[in-house]
């Protein structure tokens, strides 16, 4: 796959980023992470993210990363296209990007650096490194301490023809229509705010259609018809489906830092998908927190 029809492909329809499988010891667990996909493939995503945010890519090993994306394009073949996170100081980032390239990865989205701050030319320059080190696509995220605006995109545009996509993570309105309208059709722009379904009418109104969802890990019927509801402007079923689930869903999240991923591993394992523990630092939702959730998932029904 090119990064052009990488473009087109996460250009329409739903993303998602499949947790990573550990068990009990917190090692990873390829057979339940190969049986994960199994089942989540044929539900109609675009494309899956392997090692992504919410596949803890900031918790895994160099062998743990190799083992995750592996797994995933031997499962997903032909079936569904694998992108895979990467993500660190520039170096790490380029040795994670090629190793996913090597191991069959159709793209890579660049996550955020990490801990250091870094003036806007400087995250410039990693963008540029990471692309220029791949022959495959790249979706560049823009989120905490990795952001970038529209006049440094569209050097990185001229200079870096595999930089195909633009994920949102920061939610800031004004910048993300100053890409847009800047960029145009040079891109493909993704919704990646945590729990996207949120926000995915309001950017679907600024021209990004596309956004990743979370919660295909565990409801991913759900996920879908909400994804239709608002490529068709189904008013009525997107308000339902947020006061129902959406937004009592993010008042349990939003109790604990770190929840966007602990709360997604919950609801794999309530619908008997059981991805095991979060590992540390994340930590997992306690009892009460669970039986929330279970209440919830219960009211949008079976999956």
């Amino acid at each position: 796959m090119t990064p052009q029809e990488l473009k087109a492909t996460i250009s329409q329809g739903l993303l998602s980023f499949p947790v990573t499988d550990f068990d009990r010891n917190g090692d990873f667990a390829p057979k339940g992470y190969a049986a994960r996909l199994e089942w989540l493939a044929p539900y109609g995503a675009s494309a899956l993210f392997a090692a992504g945010g919410t596949g803890e890519f900031f918790s895994l090993t160099p062998a743990d990363y190799s083992a995750v994306v592996k797994t995933a394009v031997d499962v997903c073949e032909k079936r569904v296209p694998i992108l895979a996170g990467a993500g660190g100081p520039t170096r790490t980032a380029i040795a994670y990007a090629q190793e996913a390239q090597r191991l069959g990865a159709k793209g890579v989205l660049l996550m955020p650096h990490y801990l250091t701050e870094a003036s806007e030319a400087g995250i410039e320059a990693h963008v540029e490194q990471v692309c220029k080190s791949l022959d495959i696509g790249v979706i560049f995220y823009n989120r905490a301490n990795s952001r970038l605006g529209p006049a440094a995109l569209s050097r990185l545009a001229d200079r870096c023809p595999n930089l195909i996509g633009f994920k949102d993570g920061m939610g800031d309105i004004e910048a993300m229509v100053r890409v847009r309208r800047g960029l145009g059709d040079r891109f493909a722009y993704l919704g990646g705010l945590p729990t996207a379904e949120v926000y995915a009418a309001a950017y679907k109104a600024l021209g990004v259609p596309v956004y990743s969802s979370a919660v295909f890990n565990f409801i991913p019927k759900t996920a879908m018809a909400f994804y239709q509801a608002v490529a068709k402007d189904d008013a009525q079923t997107i308000g339902r489906l947020l006061d129902e689930f959406f937004l009592p869903y993010l008042e349990i999240r939003n109790r604990r830092a770190g929840y966007a991923v602990s709360i997604v591993k919950a609801g794999a394992r309530l619908v008997g998908h059981d991805a095991g523990p979060v590992r540390a630092p994340l930590t997992d939702l306690d009892q009460d927190e669970m039986q929330r959730l279970a209440a919830l998932i219960e009211k949008v029904g079976g999956q």
